[in-house]
C-alpha cells in the first residue's frame, strides 16, 4: 500500500504545481492586459490612417510596425519606438530603391540585406535598429514585391511609427501604483513567515517549522516581481510626459526594494534557525517567540500603510516598541534562538528604512541589547 500512498502524494504535489502555473499564468495575463489592448487598437488605427486616411489599398507595414514598436514592456518604450521605425523605414526604402532597380531572387535579397545593415549601422548601433532594416527589406523583396507601390511601404512604416509613438505615451496609472501593491505583498509575507515561525518554536511543530522554511524559500519571486514593479514604474515615467506628476512617489518606492529584499532574507534565516532548533529539540524561549508574534502584528501595520497608498511612517513607533523590547530581553546561550533574536533586530532595521530612515538612523534607533 506504500506505493499508492506514494503515487498519491506525487499526484497532490504535481496537482498543487499545475494550479499554481495556471495562476501564475492567468495573472500573468491580466498583467499585460492593457498592453495588449494597445496593441490591438494601435494596428486598427495604423491600418485605419494608411488605408483610409491616406489611401494605400494594403499598408502591410502600418500595423505590424504599430504592434512590434510598442512591445509587451514598458522598457525604454519611445527609443524602442523610434529605433524601430527609423530602421523599418530605412530597410523599406532600400529596398524598394532596390526592387525597381534589379527585381526579385536569391541574389537580391542578399543584396538588400547587406546594404540595408550597412546603411543602418551607420546611422545607429542599435541592434533592433540594424536589424528590422534587413527583416524589413527582406519582407518587401520576397512577400510584398509589388513594384507598383514603390515607397508608399516606406510611408506605412512611418505611420504606424507614428500611431506607436503616440500610444506609448498613453500609460495607465497602473504600473505606478503597482510596486507600492508589489511592496505591500511582501512585507505581508514576512509578517506571515515571522507569525507562522513563532508558533512553530512555540508548540515545538518540526514539520511545521519544515514547511514555513520551505514557504520562506520560495520568496525569491515575490522579490523578482517586485523589481520588475519597481522598474517598470520608473520607465513608465520616463515613457510618459503626462505621469511626470508621480515621479518622487514612483522614486521612492524603487528605493524600498533593497531595504525589503534585505528584510526578507533577514526573515528566511530566523525561520531557518528555528526550523534547526525544533527538529534538535533545543530548547527555544518563549519570550523570543513572543517577540516574533508582536514583530508580525507590527509588520502588518507596515503592510496597511503601503496598501493603502501612503509610505509606512505610521507603522514607525510600533516597529520600534519591538526593537525597544529586543534590548530588555536577555540573550540565552543557545545558538539558534541567539540568531532568532539578532534576526529580529535585522528586520526591524529593515523595515524601519521602509518608513523612511536612512541606514544609519535606522540602526541607531534600536537601543543595544543587554548583555
Amino acid at each position: 500500500m506504500r506505493w499508492v500512498s506514494e503515487d498519491a502524494g506525487r499526484f497532490d504535489r504535481a496537482w498543487e504545481r499545475s494550479r499554481v502555473s495556471m495562476s501564475e499564468r492567468v495573472r500573468r495575463l491580466r498583467s499585460k492586459s492593457w498592453h495588449i489592448g494597445q496593441c490591438a487598437i494601435s494596428a486598427g488605427a495604423a491600418w485605419f490612417l494608411a488605408h483610409d486616411v491616406i489611401g494605400h489599398p494594403k499598408p502591410f507595414f502600418a500595423p505590424i510596425v504599430a504592434v512590434v514598436a510598442l512591445g509587451t514592456s514598458y522598457g525604454q518604450r519611445l527609443r524602442r519606438v523610434g529605433e524601430l521605425t527609423v530602421g523599418v523605414a530605412v530597410g523599406v526604402f532600400l529596398a524598394d530603391v532596390l526592387l525597381l532597380a534589379v527585381g526579385t531572387g536569391p541574389w537580391q535579397i542578399t543584396l538588400v540585406v547587406a546594404v540595408g545593415m550597412s546603411v543602418a549601422l551607420l546611422l545607429s548601433p542599435g541592434g533592433l535598429f540594424v536589424t528590422q532594416a534587413a527583416v524589413q527589406g527582406i519582407v518587401v523583396v520576397t512577400v510584398v514585391a509589388t513594384p507598383g507601390y514603390a515607397f508608399t511601404r516606406w510611408l506605412d512604416a512611418l505611420v504606424g511609427g507614428a500611431v506607436a509613438l503616440v500610444a506609448a505615451s498613453a500609460v495607465p496609472q497602473a504600473p505606478l501604483r503597482r510596486p507600492r501593491r508589489q511592496a505591500a505583498l511582501v512585507v505581508r509575507r514576512i509578517a506571515e513567515l515571522l507569525r507562522e515561525g513563532a508558533r512553530s518554536a512555540t508548540d515545538g511543530d518540526a514539520d511545521r517549522a519544515i514547511e514555513v522554511l520551505a514557504a520562506a524559500r520560495g520568496t525569491d519571486q515575490l522579490m523578482r516581481e517586485l523589481q520588475e514593479a519597481a522598474d517598470e514604474g520608473l520607465s513608465v515615467l520616463a515613457s510618459s510626459p503626462f505621469r511626470r506628476r508621480h515621479q518622487s512617489g514612483v522614486r521612492r518606492m524603487a528605493e524600498l526594494v533593497e531595504p525589503l529584499d534585505h528584510a526578507i532574507r533577514n526573515t528566511r534565516v530566523l525561520v531557518r534557525r528555528i526550523a534547526v532548533s525544533t527538529h534538535h529539540r533545543q530548547p527555544f524561549p518563549p519570550r523570543y517567540a513572543a517577540l516574533c508574534e508582536d514583530l508580525a502584528v507590527a509588520v502588518d501595520e507596515v503592510a496597511d500603510e503601503l496598501a493603502a497608498g501612503r509610505m509606512a511612517e505610521a507603522a514607525r513607533p510600533s516597529l520600534l516598541r519591538v526593537g525597544q523590547a529586543t534590548a530588555r530581553t536577555g540573550r540565552v546561550p543557545e545558538l539558534s534562538a541567539d540568531v532568532v533574536l539578532a534576526q529580529i533586530r535585522s528586520i526591524i532595521v529593515d523595515l524601519l528604512e521602509v518608513t523612511g530612515l536612512d541606514v544609519l538612523e535606522a540602526t541607531d534607533a534600536l537601543p543595544p541589547e543587554r548583555a
